[in-house]
């Protein structure tokens, strides 16, 4: 039986992660735009905190969020009027959301790596930071939950 993790006060939990938030978000977006990000994540965590369930893997669930305002950013960044589709293609889903729809079914872990895989092409080493595991780990968790997608849509 797993003990129960509580959930420590946000201050607490902004001190003890804001380093490596930084870290990564600079090394991702540069010194200038990390500090706009930075900002942004710890907002996100802030609306998101108080659902949390437990006080366990915080530090991978505060760099998954950074890594999702950087690949926010990013993509803000590469949009140009080229990007808009055509009429005929708006009612056509995202890719994103098409991705999100085929793995809605997956555990956790797999499912995030695989969207992190596919979704925004990361390397299996920055899978596993954000997973809060290993880079092997990543792979693992991308090769079973694509193993599991190719079982669903057999017939």
């Amino acid at each position: 039986m797993m003990e129960a993790v509580h959930v420590p006060p946000f201050e607490r939990f902004y001190e003890e992660h804001r380093s490596a938030v930084l870290s990564q978000l600079r090394r991702m977006l540069g010194r200038e735009d990390a500090e706009d990000a930075f900002q942004e994540t710890f907002l996100r965590a802030l609306r998101a905190y108080p659902k949390l369930e437990h006080g366990a893997h915080l530090r991978a669930w505060a760099l998954t969020i950074a890594r999702n305002v950087a690949l926010d950013a990013r993509r803000r960044d590469r949009l140009t009027s080229a990007d808009v589709p055509d009429l005929e293609s708006v009612d056509e889903p995202l890719p994103y959301e098409e991705l999100r729809r085929l793995t809605a079914d997956l555990p956790h872990k797999e499912r995030a790596a695989v969207f992190l895989r596919y979704g925004y092409e990361l390397s299996y080493d920055d899978i596993g930071t954000a997973l809060g595991s290993s880079a092997e780990a990543a792979r693992q968790a991308t090769s079973s939950g694509v193993r599991r997608l190719r079982r669903k849509e057999l017939p």
